[in-house]
């Protein structure tokens, strides 16, 4: 979906280039060099579009819900660990970057959704995923973020990354994690509280093509995620008017479970085996949010995560 509109706005673009609008094309490249760094700077959202009706049935659809399990206080800054990717990240695009779900259950938390690099170089599509509120990934955007004195910001790190959506399929319970250890150095090196959220039907939003790791079709995958930044995963789900082929989602509904804070102390300078140690107490933190909440959206007892 974020390909499908990205090739739209850069289609546009070129209309404008080849076109007779050309001198617009130029005034937007000389206004994408002066504003290059902005998606690693905090962006700029636009609350109205945040606001549009259209999300509110975006996240009705499935429906989309945010369920709070503890306090945030705005004193502090939080990095919050989003799982798992799924194909669409739609528990994350539907409860952090639109309407007042999160501005209501954690008042004085702004929080910014961090999405691959890639996407803020297609032209006008970056305006489109700023005024949303998300932001680069990249580390420094991260840091800008989290270098908040006052406290009262968020960073929402999907954690497994382009990688983890070729294991969105029905079912799965695979979090790409094991190795995914820059989050928990940037947290000690700002002191910014570690938050795993959970969202449970996310993975079930379409089917996809078998791929299981030393397919070929993986390696074809894994090749070009590599290459381009992110992935493509081969996935289908309904239609408008029939449930056998399509690319709408089904369906279903996601809940995403914001968990406790860890608190952590600032380490400017953080060994190791302090990074390993806090990674390990996310780990657990993780997957006890997992268990404690699996039964009430139809994961089976002897179902658990697994860390890969």
């Amino acid at each position: 979906f974020f390909s499908l509109t990205a090739e739209i706005c850069c289609g546009f673009f070129l209309f404008l280039i080849l076109g007779n609008f050309w001198f617009l094309g130029v005034l937007y490249l000389v206004w994408l060099y002066h504003d290059w760094d902005t998606p690693c700077a905090g962006g700029r959202r636009f609350q109205w579009i945040r606001n549009w009706t259209v999300w509110k049935y975006f996240r009705e659809y499935f429906p989309i819900k945010l369920i709070k399990t503890s306090e945030l206080s705005p004193k502090h800054n939080y990095l919050l660990g989003f799982h798992p990717h799924g194909v669409l990240v739609a528990g994350a695009f539907g409860n952090f970057c639109t309407g007042p779900n999160f501005k209501t259950l954690f008042p004085g938390i702004t929080p910014y959704l961090h999405i691959t690099p890639i996407w803020f170089r297609c032209p006008f599509f970056r305006e489109y995923v700023m005024s949303a509120g998300m932001v680069s990934a990249a580390k420094e955007s991260v840091s800008y973020v989290l270098n908040n004195d006052r406290g009262g910001h968020a960073s929402i790190i999907v954690i497994g990354g382009a990688e983890e959506s070729l294991n969105a399929h029905p079912g799965s319970l695979t979090l790409n994690i094991l190795k995914r250890k820059g989050f928990i150095k940037m947290a000690l090196k700002h002191g910014a509280h570690l938050v795993p959220v959970f969202s449970f039907g996310e993975n079930e939003l379409f089917k996809q093509v078998s791929n299981p790791r030393g397919s070929r079709l993986r390696n074809i995958q894994e090749r070009m995620q590599k290459i381009m930044g992110f992935a493509v995963p081969l996935f289908h789900a309904r239609g408008v008017f029939q449930y056998t082929f399509g690319l709408i989602p089904y369906r279903q509904p996601i809940h995403t479970i914001v968990g406790s804070p860890i608190p952590v102390k600032q380490n400017l300078n953080p060994t190791s085996e302090e990074i390993d140690q806090l990674h390990e107490l996310y780990l657990q933190k993780l997957n006890k949010l997992f268990e404690d909440h699996k039964k009430n959206y139809g994961i089976p007892e002897h179902r658990s995560l697994i860390f890969e």
